[in-house]
C-alpha cells in the first residue's frame, strides 16, 4: 500500500495515476527504476537535489506532496477501469478539500478526464479550479511513457516550476 504524503496547504500536490507495482511493494513513490520523477523534479528546479524515492516524505520540505488518483497498483495505467476513477473521485475530492494545496498537478491527462469529465484537455495551468485548488497537467514521468524525452519532461516541469515562482 503507498500512502499520500502530504499536509495542509502545500505549494502543489503531485497526484500521479496510481501507484505501481515497485512503489506499492516497497513503499515508496516512484520507485521504479525506470520512472524519471525525482530527477526531473530536480532538474527542472522544483527541488535543489535529487530526492531518492526511500526519501519521499522529504518532498514535503519544499513544499510539495504526493498523492495518486487511484489506491490500486497495476504495472500499467491503463489496466485501470473507468470504475476505479470514479469510485475514487469523492475520496480525491474529500482530501484535496481538506488539505487545499495551492495547485493540483495531474501526472498525465488520464486522472483529470476522468476527474473533471472534460473531453480534450492541454498541458499546463487549466482554466478551471478543483475543489479550490489550481490545477496542472504535466506528462507522466513514467518510462513506459516513451512520447517524452527526459528533456521534454524537464521543460514542461520548468513551466510549472516558473509558474509557482510568480
Amino acid at each position: 500500500m503507498l500512502k499520500d504524503i502530504i499536509s495542509k496547504h502545500l505549494t502543489a500536490v503531485f497526484c500521479g495515476i496510481n501507484p505501481g507495482l515497485k512503489s506499492a511493494e516497497e513503499g515508496h513513490h516512484f520507485s521504479g527504476k525506470s520512472n524519471r520523477f525525482w530527477k526531473v523534479l530536480h532538474k527542472s528546479g522544483l527541488t535543489p537535489y535529487q530526492i531518492e524515492a526511500v526519501n519521499d516524505t522529504d518532498i514535503l520540505d519544499f513544499g510539495y506532496g504526493l498523492t495518486t488518483a487511484v489506491a490500486r497498483a497495476t504495472s500499467r495505467a491503463d489496466e485501470l477501469a473507468k470504475e476505479e476513477f470514479d469510485g475514487s473521485l469523492e475520496l480525491f475530492k474529500t482530501k484535496m478539500t481538506k488539505f487545499q494545496p495551492e495547485y493540483i498537478v495531474f501526472l498525465g491527462k488520464a486522472a483529470y478526464r476522468s476527474f473533471s469529465g472534460k473531453k480534450e484537455i492541454q498541458w499546463g495551468s487549466q482554466p478551471e479550479d478543483f475543489c479550490g485548488c489550481r490545477v496542472w497537467v504535466l506528462p507522466n514521468t513514467s518510462g513506459l511513457n516513451r512520447g517524452f524525452s527526459l528533456d521534454d519532461l524537464v521543460e514542461s516541469y520548468e513551466r510549472f516550476y516558473k509558474e509557482i515562482q510568480k
